[in-house]
């Protein structure tokens, strides 16, 4: 096949998902000639198999379970009229929303970006070649290409039709009942929102808990709550074979040292993911591959330096924001003067209801750094006002100190995601828990009950001066 050799680019970005196109709205600003190549859809993960469509499922979940404890609120409880197949096109529909405008490949071309259709290999430390003929010279390479879901070697797996999040969304409607293998963020949401929508969930998880890198506290709520609304959640579960059962799927699974059998009609693989590495030509350049990705150092650089390496595919933090901001950093390390570091503090929220967020260091996290110098801080939503009104006390904030300043945060409430960005900004910054008390909140919120913890901190410190206090 004849190759031909196209003009130079500044910078070469391989993948438009969260990571390609912030970067890529970056580069546009700096005036750079940037080129993006994308092998299939726009928008990645995030639009088509991740974010958006399983929140809006989560959405759509939410709205039913309101629906059937309506009479918390003083309303007359109904059961609602769940049509799973309008429910997924809703989904569609929000996504191709976003595909039309935000996420619109007319969007980066109108910025002045150069987007190219095909799949890439790269073929030299500036060299980027499409399709096996269209050769692309380059100062600098960014690799985006993201992460799939990993499929475990579990007998007879490939044998069914087995759902993983790149073909969930994709189907006209889901099974009626559902195994789900896995214990990780994407398996707890769905499983909650299945259940609400009454599609019979069991989940199967390997470990002694789910959601295993959060505050053990508030995973034990969120598992009893997950219990409470019918999710059948089975821990130290290893799914050791999967067949098909007439129309559906078998599972068996050692739970105890013993075999167990579940049956439902269809399962879904949520047992981690796997970087997009394949097919790159990495190794052939000197790339060198870690067990979790490409390696890369503090400033995102592989082990070739024109070549970077951000989001899943260089396995650090799988989330879509801190794709986003390691693309950046990595546009700034390349074109401005200076080392640029991408940082390891990267918050994150899974999103069931309540939502469990976290920031920083775990109970157990700190302790082993910090030893006897760790104070914990806790309040249940109980107190919370705004919590009670709202029908919605299942739930703590646990805050985690060390010598007063903050090392972790980690919220389980309602609209947890938004209230865990104060605290992480506190960690961030070496506050104390004290600082925080300064800052007035707003009543009646959630975030009142981080002002409360703040007090008592403040309240705490004040005891030990209460011989100043000025007396008649």
């Amino acid at each position: 096949m004849s190759t031909t050799v196209s003009e130079q680019y500044d910078l070469v970005i391989v993948g438009m998902g969260s990571a390609g196109m912030t970067a890529a709205e970056f580069a546009a600003t700096l005036e750079l000639k940037v080129a993006i190549v994308e092998r299939g859809r726009i928008g990645g993960d995030c639009l088509w198999t991740g974010c958006v469509p399983s929140k809006t499922l989560i959405a759509s979940a939410k709205a039913a379970h309101t629906m059937r404890h309506a009479d918390r609120y003083g309303i007359g409880a109904v059961e609602p009229e769940i049509d799973l197949e309008t429910v997924w096109r809703r989904i569609r529909g929000v996504q191709a929303q976003i595909a039309a405008t935000d996420d619109d490949p007319e969007r980066y071309r109108n910025m002045g970006l150069q987007i190219i259709h095909g799949t890439a290999t790269i073929t030299g430390p500036n060299e980027v070649t499409v399709d096996g003929a269209r050769v692309i010279s380059t100062r600098f390479i960014l690799l985006c290409t993201g992460s799939r879901p990993v499929e475990p070697p579990i007998g007879g797996l490939h044998d069914v039709p087995f759902i993983t999040s790149e073909n969930l969304f994709e189907l006209d409607r889901p099974p009626s009942s559902v195994i789900m293998i896995g214990g990780g963020p994407i398996a707890i949401e769905m499983a909650q929102a299945f259940t609400r929508l009454r599609i019979d969930t069991t989940v199967l998880q390997q470990g002694p808990t789910i959601l295993p890198r959060d505050e053990p506290a508030l995973v034990s709520i969120l598992s009893r709550k997950l219990r409470g609304e019918g999710v059948a959640l089975h821990l130290d579960a290893a799914a050791t074979a999967v067949g098909r059962d007439g129309d559906g799927v078998v599972v068996t699974a050692t739970i105890g040292g013993a075999p167990r059998t579940f049956r439902a009609g269809g399962v879904l693989v949520a047992a981690g993911r796997r970087p997009n590495v394949d097919g790159l030509g990495l190794d052939e350049i000197g790339v060198e591959i870690g067990p979790k990705g490409v390696t890369v150092d503090s400033r995102g650089r592989t082990t070739v330096r024109t070549i970077y390496a951000v989001g899943d595919i260089a396995g650090r933090y799988l989330f879509t924001h801190s794709a986003g901001y390691e693309g950046v950093r990595a546009v700034r390390d390349m074109f401005f003067p200076g080392k640029g570091t991408v940082d390891d503090f990267i918050p994150w929220c899974t999103f069931t209801d309540p939502e469990l967020a976290h920031a920083g260091l775990t109970t157990r996290e700190a302790e082993l750094k910090y030893g006897d110098d760790v104070e914990v801080w806790r309040l249940d939503l109980t107190h919370n006002d705004r919590a009670r009104a709202d029908s919605a006390t299942d739930g703590a904030i646990i805050i985690v100190t060390t010598r007063e300043r903050l090392v972790g945060a980690h919220v389980l409430s309602p609209a947890a995601g938004e209230l865990i960005h104060e605290l992480a900004l506190a960690i961030r910054q070496g506050m104390k828990l004290s600082d925080v008390a300064n800052l007035v909140h707003v009543y009646p919120t959630l975030a009142t009950s981080v002002g409360m913890l703040a007090a008592e901190s403040a309240y705490e410190k004040a005891q030990r001066y209460r011989w100043l206090v000025k007396r008649r």
